[in-house]
Protein backbone atom coordinates (compact mmCIF):
# COMPACT_ATOMS: atom_id res chain seq x y z
CA UNK A 1 0.00 0.00 0.00
CA UNK A 2 1.27 3.44 -0.93
CA UNK A 3 0.85 6.10 1.75
CA UNK A 4 1.45 9.71 0.75
CA UNK A 5 3.03 12.17 3.17
CA UNK A 6 -0.33 13.63 4.18
CA UNK A 7 -1.71 10.18 5.00
CA UNK A 8 1.29 9.41 7.18
CA UNK A 9 1.13 12.72 9.02
CA UNK A 10 -2.53 12.11 9.85
CA UNK A 11 -2.00 8.46 10.83
CA UNK A 12 1.19 8.72 12.91
CA UNK A 13 1.03 10.87 16.06
CA UNK A 14 4.81 10.83 16.36
CA UNK A 15 5.14 12.70 13.07
CA UNK A 16 2.69 15.37 14.25
CA UNK A 17 4.23 15.80 17.69
CA UNK A 18 6.71 18.56 16.67
CA UNK A 19 3.76 20.66 15.43
CA UNK A 20 2.14 20.90 18.86
CA UNK A 21 1.87 24.50 20.01
CA UNK A 22 3.03 25.89 16.68
CA UNK A 23 1.01 27.80 14.09
CA UNK A 24 0.61 25.71 10.96
CA UNK A 25 -0.23 26.69 7.37
CA UNK A 26 -0.94 24.52 4.34
CA UNK A 27 0.16 25.17 0.77
CA UNK A 28 -2.03 22.92 -1.33
CA UNK A 29 -4.06 22.40 -4.47
CA UNK A 30 -7.19 20.39 -5.38
CA UNK A 31 -5.19 17.14 -5.40
CA UNK A 32 -4.04 17.66 -1.78
CA UNK A 33 -6.31 14.89 -0.56
CA UNK A 34 -6.20 11.85 1.69
CA UNK A 35 -6.71 8.28 0.49
CA UNK A 36 -10.41 8.84 1.25
CA UNK A 37 -10.44 12.05 -0.84
CA UNK A 38 -10.77 14.44 2.09
CA UNK A 39 -9.00 17.68 1.25
CA UNK A 40 -5.90 18.26 3.35
CA UNK A 41 -7.20 21.55 4.69
CA UNK A 42 -10.25 19.81 6.14
CA UNK A 43 -8.34 16.75 7.36
CA UNK A 44 -5.64 18.79 9.10
CA UNK A 45 -8.17 21.11 10.71
CA UNK A 46 -9.81 18.06 12.30
CA UNK A 47 -6.55 17.08 14.05
CA UNK A 48 -6.64 18.42 17.62
CA UNK A 49 -2.82 18.70 17.77
CA UNK A 50 -2.66 20.90 14.68
CA UNK A 51 -3.52 24.58 14.87
CA UNK A 52 -4.17 25.78 11.32
CA UNK A 53 -3.76 29.53 11.01
CA UNK A 54 -3.46 30.09 7.24
CA UNK A 55 -3.50 28.43 3.84
CA UNK A 56 -1.86 29.18 0.51
CA UNK A 57 -2.84 28.38 -3.05
CA UNK A 58 -0.50 28.16 -6.09
CA UNK A 59 -1.39 28.77 -9.74
CA UNK A 60 -5.00 27.73 -10.48
CA UNK A 61 -5.92 28.29 -6.83
CA UNK A 62 -6.20 26.16 -3.70
CA UNK A 63 -9.43 24.70 -5.06
CA UNK A 64 -8.28 24.63 -8.70
CA UNK A 65 -10.83 26.99 -10.17
CA UNK A 66 -8.63 29.05 -12.50
CA UNK A 67 -8.30 27.76 -16.04
CA UNK A 68 -5.19 29.09 -17.78
CA UNK A 69 -1.93 31.03 -17.85
CA UNK A 70 -2.02 34.44 -16.12
CA UNK A 71 -5.54 34.02 -14.70
CA UNK A 72 -4.98 35.09 -11.12
CA UNK A 73 -6.58 33.99 -7.86
CA UNK A 74 -7.56 36.45 -5.11
CA UNK A 75 -6.90 36.18 -1.38
CA UNK A 76 -9.94 35.25 0.69
CA UNK A 77 -11.07 33.94 4.05
CA UNK A 78 -12.01 30.28 4.24
CA UNK A 79 -15.74 30.32 5.09
CA UNK A 80 -15.62 27.17 7.23
CA UNK A 81 -12.33 27.64 9.08
CA UNK A 82 -12.17 31.43 9.22
CA UNK A 83 -8.48 31.47 8.28
CA UNK A 84 -6.87 33.56 5.53
CA UNK A 85 -6.17 31.83 2.22
CA UNK A 86 -3.37 33.62 0.41
CA UNK A 87 -2.86 33.44 -3.33
CA UNK A 88 0.66 32.87 -4.64
CA UNK A 89 -0.59 33.47 -8.15
CA UNK A 90 -2.24 36.85 -7.86
CA UNK A 91 -0.79 40.16 -6.76
CA UNK A 92 2.33 38.26 -5.65
CA UNK A 93 4.05 35.00 -6.52
CA UNK A 94 6.24 35.00 -3.43
CA UNK A 95 4.70 35.12 0.05
CA UNK A 96 5.04 38.55 1.61
CA UNK A 97 6.41 39.25 5.07
CA UNK A 98 2.84 39.69 6.34
CA UNK A 99 1.86 36.30 4.92
CA UNK A 100 4.92 34.64 6.44
CA UNK A 101 3.99 36.12 9.81
CA UNK A 102 0.79 34.02 9.95
CA UNK A 103 2.52 30.68 10.62
CA UNK A 104 5.51 28.93 12.14
CA UNK A 105 5.48 25.78 10.00
CA UNK A 106 4.34 25.55 6.38
CA UNK A 107 3.12 22.16 5.20
CA UNK A 108 3.48 21.76 1.43
CA UNK A 109 1.25 19.20 -0.28
CA UNK A 110 1.36 19.91 -4.01
CA UNK A 111 0.66 17.11 -6.44
CA UNK A 112 2.46 18.03 -9.63
CA UNK A 113 3.20 16.56 -13.05
CA UNK A 114 6.92 15.85 -12.80
CA UNK A 115 7.78 18.58 -15.25
CA UNK A 116 10.03 21.65 -14.89
CA UNK A 117 7.48 24.02 -16.37
CA UNK A 118 4.71 23.09 -13.92
CA UNK A 119 4.76 26.18 -11.72
CA UNK A 120 4.15 24.45 -8.39
CA UNK A 121 7.86 23.61 -8.14
CA UNK A 122 8.77 27.27 -8.68
CA UNK A 123 6.36 28.15 -5.88
CA UNK A 124 8.15 25.61 -3.68
CA UNK A 125 11.48 27.28 -4.39
CA UNK A 126 10.05 30.72 -3.60
CA UNK A 127 8.55 29.64 -0.26
CA UNK A 128 11.83 27.98 0.72
CA UNK A 129 13.71 31.18 -0.02
CA UNK A 130 11.24 33.24 2.00
CA UNK A 131 11.33 30.71 4.83
CA UNK A 132 15.10 31.15 4.97
CA UNK A 133 14.67 34.93 5.21
CA UNK A 134 11.99 34.79 7.89
CA UNK A 135 13.14 31.83 9.98
CA UNK A 136 10.17 29.58 9.20
CA UNK A 137 10.01 25.81 8.94
CA UNK A 138 8.87 24.02 5.77
CA UNK A 139 7.65 20.43 5.72
CA UNK A 140 6.92 18.76 2.38
CA UNK A 141 4.23 16.10 2.62
CA UNK A 142 5.65 14.06 -0.22
CA UNK A 143 3.60 12.84 -3.17
CA UNK A 144 4.44 10.72 -6.22
CA UNK A 145 6.00 12.01 -9.36
CA UNK A 146 3.40 10.54 -11.73
CA UNK A 147 6.03 10.31 -14.47
CA UNK A 148 8.32 8.21 -12.32
CA UNK A 149 12.08 8.43 -12.78
CA UNK A 150 12.68 9.02 -16.54
CA UNK A 151 14.61 12.15 -17.48
CA UNK A 152 14.23 14.02 -20.76
CA UNK A 153 14.89 17.38 -22.36
CA UNK A 154 17.37 20.21 -22.46
CA UNK A 155 18.43 21.69 -19.14
CA UNK A 156 17.44 25.29 -18.48
CA UNK A 157 20.19 27.61 -19.69
CA UNK A 158 21.89 30.37 -17.64
CA UNK A 159 19.84 33.60 -17.40
CA UNK A 160 16.66 31.78 -18.43
CA UNK A 161 15.07 31.31 -15.01
CA UNK A 162 11.41 32.29 -14.88
CA UNK A 163 8.19 31.26 -13.18
CA UNK A 164 8.15 28.25 -15.54
CA UNK A 165 11.86 27.59 -15.08
CA UNK A 166 12.93 27.34 -11.43
CA UNK A 167 16.39 25.97 -12.06
CA UNK A 168 18.79 24.15 -14.42
CA UNK A 169 16.91 20.87 -14.70
CA UNK A 170 15.56 19.15 -17.82
CA UNK A 171 11.87 19.14 -18.71
CA UNK A 172 11.26 15.70 -17.14
CA UNK A 173 13.28 15.80 -13.93
CA UNK A 174 12.23 12.51 -12.30
CA UNK A 175 12.14 13.80 -8.71
CA UNK A 176 9.36 13.99 -6.14
CA UNK A 177 8.43 17.32 -4.58
CA UNK A 178 10.32 16.48 -1.40
CA UNK A 179 13.41 15.55 -3.37
CA UNK A 180 13.17 18.74 -5.42
CA UNK A 181 13.00 20.77 -2.22
CA UNK A 182 16.21 19.15 -1.00
CA UNK A 183 17.84 19.95 -4.35
CA UNK A 184 16.70 23.59 -4.11
CA UNK A 185 18.13 23.78 -0.59
CA UNK A 186 21.52 22.59 -1.82
CA UNK A 187 21.42 24.60 -5.05
CA UNK A 188 20.82 27.90 -3.25
CA UNK A 189 22.49 27.09 0.10
CA UNK A 190 19.28 27.79 2.01
CA UNK A 191 19.23 27.58 5.80
CA UNK A 192 15.73 26.32 6.52
CA UNK A 193 14.26 23.88 9.04
CA UNK A 194 13.24 21.58 6.20
CA UNK A 195 11.65 18.17 6.57
CA UNK A 196 10.16 15.67 4.17
CA UNK A 197 7.37 13.44 5.41
CA UNK A 198 8.25 10.63 3.06
CA UNK A 199 5.82 8.33 1.32
CA UNK A 200 5.67 4.72 2.35
CA UNK A 201 5.50 2.01 -0.30
CA UNK A 202 5.99 4.19 -3.37
CA UNK A 203 7.54 2.19 -6.23
CA UNK A 204 8.29 4.53 -9.14
CA UNK A 205 9.05 1.71 -11.59
CA UNK A 206 6.03 -0.46 -10.79
CA UNK A 207 3.55 -1.20 -13.58
CA UNK A 208 1.00 -0.19 -14.64
CA UNK A 209 1.36 3.33 -13.18
CA UNK A 210 5.16 3.70 -13.42
CA UNK A 211 5.15 6.51 -10.87
CA UNK A 212 1.46 6.77 -10.05
CA UNK A 213 0.00 3.97 -7.83
CA UNK A 214 -2.74 3.35 -10.36
CA UNK A 215 -4.49 0.49 -8.59
CA UNK A 216 -4.48 2.25 -5.21
CA UNK A 217 -5.12 5.95 -5.65
CA UNK A 218 -7.78 7.99 -7.40
CA UNK A 219 -6.45 10.70 -9.72
CA UNK A 220 -7.60 14.20 -8.77
CA UNK A 221 -6.85 17.05 -11.19
CA UNK A 222 -3.95 19.10 -9.79
CA UNK A 223 -4.99 21.78 -12.31
CA UNK A 224 -8.06 22.12 -14.52
CA UNK A 225 -6.49 20.66 -17.67
CA UNK A 226 -4.75 17.72 -15.97
CA UNK A 227 -7.61 15.19 -16.02
CA UNK A 228 -5.74 11.89 -15.97
CA UNK A 229 -2.43 10.05 -15.85
CA UNK A 230 -2.22 9.79 -19.65
CA UNK A 231 -2.26 13.57 -19.95
CA UNK A 232 0.52 13.77 -17.34
CA UNK A 233 2.64 11.37 -19.39
CA UNK A 234 2.21 13.49 -22.53
CA UNK A 235 2.63 16.83 -20.76
CA UNK A 236 6.45 17.22 -20.97
CA UNK A 237 5.93 17.41 -24.72
CA UNK A 238 2.46 18.82 -25.21
CA UNK A 239 3.05 21.69 -22.78
CA UNK A 240 5.29 23.20 -25.46
CA UNK A 241 2.16 23.72 -27.55
CA UNK A 242 1.35 26.62 -25.21
CA UNK A 243 4.13 28.49 -26.98
CA UNK A 244 2.73 27.81 -30.44
CA UNK A 245 -0.30 28.69 -32.55
CA UNK A 246 -1.36 25.03 -32.53
CA UNK A 247 -4.18 23.96 -30.22
CA UNK A 248 -3.11 21.77 -27.31
CA UNK A 249 -6.67 20.51 -26.97
CA UNK A 250 -7.87 23.01 -24.40
CA UNK A 251 -11.60 23.25 -24.91
CA UNK A 252 -11.84 19.50 -25.64
CA UNK A 253 -12.24 16.50 -23.35
CA UNK A 254 -8.59 15.43 -23.92
CA UNK A 255 -6.50 18.55 -23.24
CA UNK A 256 -2.74 18.19 -23.67
CA UNK A 257 -3.07 14.71 -25.15
CA UNK A 258 -3.59 15.99 -28.68
CA UNK A 259 -2.59 18.87 -30.93
CA UNK A 260 -3.64 20.38 -34.23
CA UNK A 261 -4.94 23.37 -36.16
CA UNK A 262 -7.43 24.09 -38.95
CA UNK A 263 -4.64 24.68 -41.47
CA UNK A 264 -2.38 21.65 -41.05
CA UNK A 265 -2.57 18.24 -42.69
CA UNK A 266 -2.18 15.96 -39.67
CA UNK A 267 -1.71 12.68 -41.63
CA UNK A 268 1.03 14.35 -43.68
CA UNK A 269 2.67 15.66 -40.49
CA UNK A 270 2.61 12.16 -39.00
CA UNK A 271 4.16 10.65 -42.14
CA UNK A 272 6.92 13.25 -42.03
CA UNK A 273 7.57 12.53 -38.34
CA UNK A 274 7.90 8.82 -39.06
CA UNK A 275 10.28 9.50 -41.94
CA UNK A 276 12.47 11.88 -39.92
CA UNK A 277 12.97 10.07 -36.59
CA UNK A 278 10.82 6.98 -36.04
CA UNK A 279 12.90 6.15 -32.95
CA UNK A 280 11.42 9.22 -31.22
CA UNK A 281 7.88 7.86 -31.59
CA UNK A 282 8.28 4.63 -29.63
CA UNK A 283 6.28 3.72 -26.54
CA UNK A 284 2.89 5.11 -27.58
CA UNK A 285 0.32 5.11 -30.36
CA UNK A 286 -0.31 8.15 -32.56
CA UNK A 287 -3.69 8.64 -34.19
CA UNK A 288 -4.75 11.31 -36.72
CA UNK A 289 -7.99 12.85 -35.52
CA UNK A 290 -10.35 15.80 -35.87
CA UNK A 291 -11.45 18.02 -33.00
CA UNK A 292 -13.23 21.32 -32.42
CA UNK A 293 -12.23 23.29 -29.31
CA UNK A 294 -15.12 24.92 -27.47
CA UNK A 295 -12.78 27.60 -26.08
CA UNK A 296 -9.14 28.74 -26.25
CA UNK A 297 -7.12 28.55 -29.48
CA UNK A 298 -9.17 27.86 -32.66
CA UNK A 299 -12.42 27.81 -30.67
CA UNK A 300 -15.35 26.67 -32.80
CA UNK A 301 -13.13 25.64 -35.72
CA UNK A 302 -12.50 22.10 -36.94
CA UNK A 303 -8.86 21.16 -36.38
CA UNK A 304 -6.85 18.45 -38.07
CA UNK A 305 -4.78 16.89 -35.35
CA UNK A 306 -2.88 14.02 -33.78
CA UNK A 307 -3.69 12.33 -30.48
CA UNK A 308 -0.91 10.79 -28.41
CA UNK A 309 -2.11 7.61 -26.70
CA UNK A 310 0.19 7.01 -23.72
CA UNK A 311 -1.88 4.19 -22.23
CA UNK A 312 -2.94 0.65 -23.00
CA UNK A 313 -0.82 -2.30 -24.19
CA UNK A 314 1.23 -0.18 -26.58
CA UNK A 315 2.57 2.06 -23.81
CA UNK A 316 6.25 1.49 -23.01
CA UNK A 317 7.33 3.63 -20.07
CA UNK A 318 11.05 3.36 -20.74
CA UNK A 319 10.74 4.02 -24.47
CA UNK A 320 8.19 6.86 -24.43
CA UNK A 321 9.85 10.25 -25.02
CA UNK A 322 7.14 12.92 -25.21
CA UNK A 323 9.53 15.90 -25.37
CA UNK A 324 11.24 14.53 -28.47
CA UNK A 325 7.93 13.45 -29.99
CA UNK A 326 6.41 16.91 -29.78
CA UNK A 327 9.60 18.57 -30.97
CA UNK A 328 9.53 16.25 -33.98
CA UNK A 329 5.98 17.37 -34.77
CA UNK A 330 7.15 20.99 -34.86
CA UNK A 331 10.04 20.01 -37.15
CA UNK A 332 7.71 18.11 -39.47
CA UNK A 333 5.35 21.10 -39.75
CA UNK A 334 8.27 23.41 -40.45
CA UNK A 335 9.59 21.09 -43.18
CA UNK A 336 6.17 20.74 -44.81
CA UNK A 337 5.31 24.45 -44.49
CA UNK A 338 8.51 26.51 -44.04
CA UNK A 339 6.59 29.77 -43.55
CA UNK A 340 4.01 28.41 -41.09
CA UNK A 341 3.41 30.89 -38.25
CA UNK A 342 4.26 28.34 -35.59
CA UNK A 343 5.59 30.35 -32.67
CA UNK A 344 3.13 32.33 -30.57
CA UNK A 345 4.24 35.84 -29.57
CA UNK A 346 2.29 36.87 -26.46
CA UNK A 347 2.91 37.54 -22.74
CA UNK A 348 3.62 34.23 -21.03
CA UNK A 349 3.86 33.87 -17.26
CA UNK A 350 4.48 37.60 -16.85
CA UNK A 351 7.35 37.66 -19.37
CA UNK A 352 6.97 39.93 -22.39
CA UNK A 353 10.46 40.21 -23.89
CA UNK A 354 11.01 36.56 -24.80
CA UNK A 355 9.08 34.06 -26.89
CA UNK A 356 6.92 31.68 -24.90
CA UNK A 357 8.46 28.63 -26.58
CA UNK A 358 11.89 29.73 -25.35
CA UNK A 359 10.66 30.33 -21.80
CA UNK A 360 9.04 26.91 -21.79
CA UNK A 361 12.29 25.27 -22.90
CA UNK A 362 14.60 27.37 -20.76
CA UNK A 363 16.42 28.81 -23.75
CA UNK A 364 16.16 29.20 -27.54
CA UNK A 365 17.88 25.94 -28.48
CA UNK A 366 14.82 23.88 -29.33
CA UNK A 367 13.21 26.63 -31.43
CA UNK A 368 16.47 27.22 -33.28
CA UNK A 369 16.74 23.50 -34.06
CA UNK A 370 13.18 23.43 -35.41
CA UNK A 371 13.72 26.49 -37.59
CA UNK A 372 17.11 25.44 -38.98
CA UNK A 373 16.52 23.50 -42.25
CA UNK A 374 19.94 21.87 -41.94
CA UNK A 375 19.46 20.64 -38.36
CA UNK A 376 18.86 16.90 -38.07
CA UNK A 377 17.38 14.81 -35.24
CA UNK A 378 20.86 13.66 -34.27
CA UNK A 379 21.89 17.25 -33.58
CA UNK A 380 19.16 17.76 -30.98
CA UNK A 381 19.74 14.28 -29.57
CA UNK A 382 23.39 15.10 -28.94
CA UNK A 383 22.47 18.22 -26.95
CA UNK A 384 19.69 16.56 -24.98
CA UNK A 385 21.64 13.36 -24.28
CA UNK A 386 24.46 15.34 -22.67
CA UNK A 387 22.03 17.31 -20.50
CA UNK A 388 20.12 14.19 -19.49
CA UNK A 389 23.26 12.31 -18.48
CA UNK A 390 24.58 15.19 -16.40
CA UNK A 391 21.22 15.59 -14.63
CA UNK A 392 21.03 11.88 -13.83
CA UNK A 393 24.34 12.21 -12.01
CA UNK A 394 23.45 15.48 -10.29
CA UNK A 395 20.11 14.26 -8.96
CA UNK A 396 21.47 10.95 -7.62
CA UNK A 397 22.24 12.19 -4.07
CA UNK A 398 18.72 13.57 -3.68
CA UNK A 399 16.77 10.37 -4.41
CA UNK A 400 14.83 9.08 -1.39
CA UNK A 401 12.98 6.15 -2.90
Amino acid sequence: MTLFGLDRLLAEPGLRAPLKGRRVALLGNPASVTRDLVHGLDALSACPEIRLTAAFGPQHGLRGDKQDNMIESPDYTDPALGIPVFSLYGEVRRPTAAMMDTFDVLLVDLQGLGCRIYTFITTLRYVLEEAARHGKAVWVLDVPNPLGRPVEGLRLRPDWESFVGAGPMPMRHGLTLGELGTWFMAQHRLDVDYRVVEMRGWEPEAAPGFGWPLAERVWVNPSPNAPNLWMARCYPGTVMLEGTTLSEGRGTTRPLELFGAPDIDAPAVLREMRALAPQWLRGCLLRPCWFEPTFHKHAGRLCSGIQVHAEGPAYDHAAFRPWRLQTLAFKAIRRLCPDYALWRDFPYEYETGRLAIDLINGGPGLRQWVDDPAAAPGDLDALADADERSWLEERRPFLRY
